[in-house]
């Protein structure tokens, strides 16, 4: 069986084709070394940098982006996604702000990517 990619890790965009004898892979088309290597991990174990926004308490405004600080294991993103729609953090929150320390079991951060002011609330 022969399968065909894209790879996505430079703007060559490199096509490359994958036929798999046996357990070794045959690899095709890249002009790089890490287009091999993201051929195989497409075929092998596929990852993905998962992004989304958390709730904010007290924020100027109601959610901030985030992002995990590297890419984990595509097969559990949606698991992941049900996680992080039940939190929520309480502003201000900076750009860089660790919201979740080990979102994977891997050591993969859940991390603020825009700052977020707390709102000032006056009592009467």
């Amino acid at each position: 069986m022969e399968r065909h990619i894209t790879c996505v890790i430079c703007p060559v965009s490199c096509k490359i084709s994958v036929r798999k004898s046996g357990s070794e892979y045959e690899i095709r088309g890249n002009r790089c070394p890490r287009g091999k290597e993201y051929a195989l991990n497409e075929l092998i174990m596929p990852k993905r940098i998962l992004t989304t926004s958390v709730k904010v308490i007290n924020g100027e405004i109601p959610l901030v982006s985030v992002k995990t600080s590297g890419a984990i294991d595509r097969s559990i993103i949606k698991e992941k996604m049900d996680l992080v729609r039940k939190i929520s953090v309480e502003a201000p929150v900076q750009i860089g702000d660790v919201l979740m320390d080990d979102i994977d079991g891997q050591g993969t951060a859940l991390i603020a990517t825009r700052p977020v002011k707390r709102i000032q609330t006056f009592l009467p």
